[in-house]
């Protein structure tokens, strides 16, 4: 397992408790993102689409503080942006881990090395690092030379200094199963305690449209990397998650296991999709129409997405209330996988290979100084700014 035992002791717990004191929605994870600048213009991100106004604002630490207070969720992800261009991302990590919350300090690593010194190994602390692919599908994803190399070096410094570090994947149809299966096995050998994937998700703001996954797709994708999956790899997510993504276990979606807090308040309803802010994580959970949302509620804009920020909440809580879910996952880390089901009629027919093997075409640009400088707009020429969320009112 990709997962300490601690954390995993601490988070069975947690759902347990909520399970038997019948609360029908609690937060797992909260996704905090402190700021939403970077030093990066990825072609599948919406975060850096707003105005240099707003991408120069960010959290304090207290705001951060009293996020995490009001949530309770036993972890919490930090995602952004590049959190590692907050000045004070040291003290906000200091007073997670102060608090007991697991923290996974999601960056591009282009910065990890220079910074490291600022952070103390811990149980409590891992760095997520955002790893598309090999090399080359790295660099494309994120539209620069070189970046997967300084990843890859900033990955063995914080494992020699002792650092727990983990990775993030975001697969699109442009994937290729075998090249996917031979990252993982790369990844592995790097040391990384484990590896978090996910699909490609119809983000309304990114630049490039054409390279998310639709829901059939993820499957057929998911089924042939996945597929006779190797005993050495290490997910650091629920087996229930992975059979979900392979079309093997039913799960909807629950979108209040994983709240986002940001520079507006507590969007609402999810992490990906921004339909308004909250004041208060209470109402949040207690005004948003949450069956307007999954793939059973027949929104369009859930329609495609089988995202981990979603899902790997259900997953987790699927294995913990119900002798079902239970019994699923111990045959999963017992026989590897659950029994394939069928494919719809088109996918099998078209093949997996005739809708993954479509690479986009796209002119890479040295590394030079982006390690330093972050993006304060849109890079995509033509572009225009989305409208600025009005920040919501005080409490």
């Amino acid at each position: 397992m990709g997962v300490p035992f601690s954390q995993m002791w601490t988070v069975a717990t947690y759902v347990l408790k909520n399970e038997l004191l019948g609360r029908k929605r609690y937060p797992l994870v909260l996704m905090l993102e402190p700021l939403f600048r970077c030093n990066l213009a990825c072609a599948g991100c919406g975060k850096i689409q707003y105005p240099p106004e707003i991408l120069r604002r960010q959290l304090t630490p207290e705001e951060c503080f009293r996020a995490v207070d009001e949530c309770g969720a036993p972890i919490v992800s930090i995602p952004g942006g590049e959190p590692l261009l907050h000045p004070q991302i040291d003290q906000i990590v200091a007073g997670l881990v102060a608090r007991r919350k697991y923290v996974y300090l999601c960056t591009n690593a282009l910065l990890l090395e220079k910074h490291l010194h600022r952070f103390q190994p811990s149980k409590y602390l891992s760095f997520s690092v955002h790893l598309d692919g090999p090399q080359a599908e790295h660099d494309r994803a994120v539209c620069r030379e070189g970046v997967y190399e300084v990843a890859v070096r900033a990955i063995r410094t914080a494992i020699r200094a002792g650092f727990r570090v983990t990775t993030n994947s975001t697969f699109f149809n442009t994937a290729d199963p075998e090249t996917c299966r031979r990252f993982f096995d790369e990844l592995m050998e790097l040391g990384v305690e484990g590896m978090m994937i996910s699909p490609g998700y119809p983000y309304e703001k990114a630049p490039d449209q054409e390279h998310f996954l639709h829901r059939q797709e993820t499957m057929a994708l998911f089924r042939r990397i996945l597929g006779g999956r190797r005993h050495r790899w290490r997910f650091n997510q629920s087996p229930l998650f992975l059979e979900f993504l392979k079309g093997n276990f039913d799960l909807e979606c629950t979108p209040w296991g994983n709240p986002t807090y940001n520079i507006f308040g507590w969007q609402r309803p999810c992490y990906l999709l921004d339909e308004g802010y909250c004041a208060t994580f209470r109402e949040l959970l207690e005004t948003t129409d949450w069956s307007a949302y999954g793939h059973r509620s027949g929104n369009p804009k859930c329609a495609d997405c089988m995202v981990h920020s979603g899902y790997e909440p259900s997953a987790v809580r699927a294995t913990f209330r119900s002798l079902r879910g239970l019994l699923a996952t111990l045959r999963v880390m017992i026989f590897g996988s659950l029994p394939m089901r069928p494919l719809s009629a088109p996918d099998v027919a078209a093949g997996p290979s005739s809708v993954l093997s479509r690479h986009a075409a796209g002119e890479l640009v040295p590394l030079q100084n982006f390690i330093e400088q972050p993006v304060e707009a849109s890079a995509s020429p033509g572009s225009t700014s989305p409208p600025v969320p009005a920040a919501p009112d005080a409490a």
